[in-house]
């Protein structure tokens, strides 16, 4: 029973574009690679790379001449490189990142077939280009998973100490737990990505859709909550799965976190990637559908959702008022340089998609990133 829920949980979460949008051509003369079916830029290499899986993955990586991080970013699933090209090109230079892109095995003109275990080779084999390829430093990538990107992006950041940040974006807690509501892991399921966040060590950014009907938002506020080091998260008033990019607090909300980061020093220990992955289970359950916040894997830090509630005046002796000044004292040493803004200034935001005063939303509106529900059987079964 577990091995048929494990195939099924892999067969709705991988939707390669079929057609695939592009091709790979090499250019006479030279042998450079180029895709076909984009616009051409000249600060954009196209690259195919092999993984330890045996599979040949096609990436871009795209210059920013102001850049002093690099975003390695994985795709949605409904989606390939060909359609995110432009948004690589529009987020490269809005955020002045280096940034890479690349199709999962199976997807666009990858070789192979898109499984759990090959986007984890895919991802690490694009890593591996951006640091002995063009010198990128650990501590300077910043990792962006989209929806089942999740997955290979949270697997990876825990292999990697000195990572400099996570963007999340419509993440999943598991492929299961989009299915059904279960409320503790199970070893056939796919991308456990609520085990594996507490074992993040660098700053995260979780943005999600308050009315994503694909991956419902409690996904992302679930992951939020675990997180060990916390940076405001960006709940999208109305957002759904495919289209947070069309809200202008998105890019916004992007931009301040790049600069965040940009500008905090990395301190992180070890090098390298690990050999183990992490797979451990969460020491306790918790309903998908609870809002209530709860301690982080380390208990030293509190979900910042509970910082705006106001506390309850009551009588105390002299005592208990120096205790707890003391205790107001530690916890603001526990607030993290990252707090740009308060997350219910997003959640309060009436505003519906629509195009910001950078082109960005005018932008994606032309793009089809999703076109089929993630993990939802559809009607051919």
């Amino acid at each position: 029973m577990g091995a048929v829920t494990s195939t099924m949980a892999a067969k709705f979460a991988f939707f390669p574009p079929d057609p695939p949008s592009y091709k790979v051509v090499a250019e006479e003369g030279t042998g450079k690679l180029k895709m076909t079916e984009v616009a051409e830029r000249e600060n954009a290499d196209v690259l195919k790379l092999g993984t330890k899986r045996g599979n040949e993955i096609v990436a871009v990586f795209m210059r920013n001449p102001m850049a002093k991080l690099t975003v390695l970013y994985s795709h949605g699933n409904a989606a390939d490189l060909g359609q995110m090209y432009e948004l690589f090109g529009e987020l490269s230079i809005h955020l002045k990142v280096n940034l890479m892109g690349y199709d999962y095995s199976g997807y666009g003109q990858s070789t192979g077939k898109p499984s759990e275990q090959n986007t984890y080779a895919d991802i690490e084999a694009a890593y591996r280009c951006l640091v002995e390829r063009y010198g990128v430093k650990e501590e300077d990538v910043i990792l962006y998973g989209q929806s089942v990107g999740s997955g290979p992006t949270l697997d990876l950041a825990t292999r990697l100490p000195k990572l400099r940040a996570v963007v999340l974006h419509s993440p999943i807690m598991s492929g299961l737990r989009v299915m059904y509501p279960v409320k503790r892991s199970y070893w056939f399921d796919i991308y456990k990505n609520i085990d594996k966040i507490p074992l993040v060590i660098c700053p995260v950014l979780v943005i999600h859709g308050t009315s994503d009907d694909v991956v419902d938002w409690s996904h992302g506020k679930q992951l939020w909550e675990h997180c060990k080091e916390k940076y405001e998260p960006l709940w999208v008033k109305g957002g759904n799965h495919c289209d947070l990019e069309l809200y202008p607090e998105y890019i916004k909300h992007l931009k301040k976190f790049i600069s965040v980061i940009e500008k905090s020093p990395s301190l992180r220990s070890g090098s390298g990637l690990s050999s183990e992955r992490s797979d451990h289970p969460r020491r306790s359950s918790t309903d998908c559908r609870d809002n209530k916040s709860r301690p982080s894997a380390d208990q030293r830090e509190m979900p910042r959702a509970s910082m705006d509630m106001k506390e309850k005046p009551r009588k105390s002796s002299d005592q208990r008022d120096k205790s707890r000044t003391s205790t107001d004292k530690r916890e603001k040493s526990r607030k993290s340089v990252d707090l740009p803004d308060k997350a219910n200034n997003s959640i309060e935001r009436p505003d519906k998609a629509r195009n910001s005063v950078d082109r960005f939303g005018g932008m994606i509106r032309s793009v089809g990133l999703c076109n089929i529900d993630c993990f939802r059987p559809s009607a051919t079964g």
